[in-house]
């Protein structure tokens, strides 16, 4: 006989009670202000159950009970909602010439929303060690208001596979580098989990969480800043394929004939419809990026032909990268981040065209087509989401304090 011992393992209590705090504080921060019996009843735990964990989360600050409500059959119920007071996520966003860090409550409520200037340096180490000093500035902040930090996680345009390395970032000039584990040591060891991913994938669990379609099953976010990529979001779950590469759309060629991308091959979405693309030059200079949009939205404003000629045409590459996506994934939505969303009212048009005539499925399979809400903070702001998903998790700050 043959037997296996890599098989299911039978849960601890501590498992099943840390997975239960966690079913109990996703309820209460989708449903709030709600009450131990509207949890029990939805969840399927019993009450004594619910009252125990309950108990455990007001205990660690996670949640508070708000007052009593009589808008119901029976006793009138303690209602719940999150506390969170002390504790903050922070996200940061490195880019090219600037970092973005922002801090949210457990809610999701923004306490800090910082922009700096940046220069990746000369080595990994030198541009690591200009963010430790903008994190432990924000760290800093969050210790004056007496919140604990839950974590930290890192946005970065390039290639991060599963582990957090970052494989390839071109722009930064960052290749095999242990991002996480290099700031965790210029900030000695902080005490709070450090986590790194793609600047797209953290734009998609930022809308997933915080935007106007939060809570769409299937989402794509695409990146607006000097390349083109793509986070997606399938099933409620980031998807990052089988090492953590998925989403380089910008690299899908649309036509050989077209412009050299930067990737040294022709044709390609990033080449046609990247920022370069608006402006019509292929490297742009990082500094100057926000000066020319604003300058190119003007004259857009103003009629000027050249320029809305351009932009249709980006638009009209965009919407065929777009239309891939609706074919291959058939999301609800798909959200154009970053320095599209100045440029939204020329590119959607053409972008939703190019769709409609594309896509197989009849009305494009439901598939949306639409600009961010969140601004140029929605990587920095998806790096927060990831660690309120981590707490969403069952990692909860604090030991367990009582058995149910």
């Amino acid at each position: 006989m043959i037997t296996s011992t890599t098989g299911p393992q039978p849960a601890d209590f501590a498992d099943v009670r840390a997975t239960n705090l966690a079913v109990v504080l996703r309820f209460v921060r989708e449903h709030a202000p709600c009450s131990r019996a509207d949890i029990a009843a939805s969840t399927g735990l019993n009450k004594a159950t619910v009252s125990s964990l309950v108990a455990d989360l007001i205990d660690r600050r996670l949640v508070r009970e708000t007052g009593l409500t009589e808008n119901r059959v029976g006793r009138p119920a303690t209602m719940l909602v999150l506390d969170g007071s002390p504790y903050a996520a922070i996200g940061v966003e490195i880019n090219i010439d600037y970092v973005s860090a922002v801090a949210t409550d457990l809610a999701g409520e923004r306490l800090l929303t910082w922009r700096r200037s940046f220069s990746a340096g000369e080595s990994v180490n030198q541009g690591v060690a200009g963010v430790a000093a903008i994190v432990r500035r924000v760290v800093n902040r969050m210790a004056k208001e007496e919140r604990q930090v839950l974590g930290l996680a890192v946005a970065l345009p390039g290639l991060v596979d599963v582990q957090g390395t970052v494989r390839i970032a071109p722009n930064l000039g960052w290749y095999d580098a242990d991002i996480g584990g290099d700031l965790a040591k210029a900030l000695r060891d902080p005490g709070f989990t450090i986590q790194v991913d793609n600047d797209a994938n953290l734009g998609a669990l930022a809308e997933q969480r915080f935007g106007a379609h939060a809570g769409a099953g299937d989402l794509v976010y695409l990146t607006g800043e000097m390349g083109v990529g793509a986070g997606v979001i399938l099933d409620g779950r980031l998807r990052k394929g089988g090492l953590g590469y998925s989403g380089e759309i910008g690299h899908v060629q649309l036509d050989p004939d077209g412009p050299e991308c930067r990737c040294g091959r022709r044709g390609c979405l990033e080449a046609m419809a990247g920022i370069g693309a608006v402006l019509r030059r292929r490297d742009p200079s990082p500094a100057e990026i926000e000066v020319e949009i604003e300058e190119v939205v003007r004259s857009a404003r103003a009629g000027d032909e050249r320029t809305l000629a351009n932009l249709a045409a980006v638009g009209t590459s965009l919407g065929q990268g777009v239309s891939i996506i609706a074919n291959l994934l058939n999301p609800e939505v798909v959200i154009l981040g970053g320095y599209y969303v100045p440029l939204a009212p020329w590119l959607l048009p053409p972008v939703r065209a190019e769709v409609a005539d594309r896509a197989i499925a009849p009305q494009a399979g439901g598939c949306e087509v639409v600009a961010s809400t969140l601004g140029y903070d929605a990587a920095a702001l998806g790096g927060a989401a990831r660690v309120l998903d981590s707490i969403d998790s069952g990692r909860l700050p604090g030991g367990i304090s009582r058995t149910s």
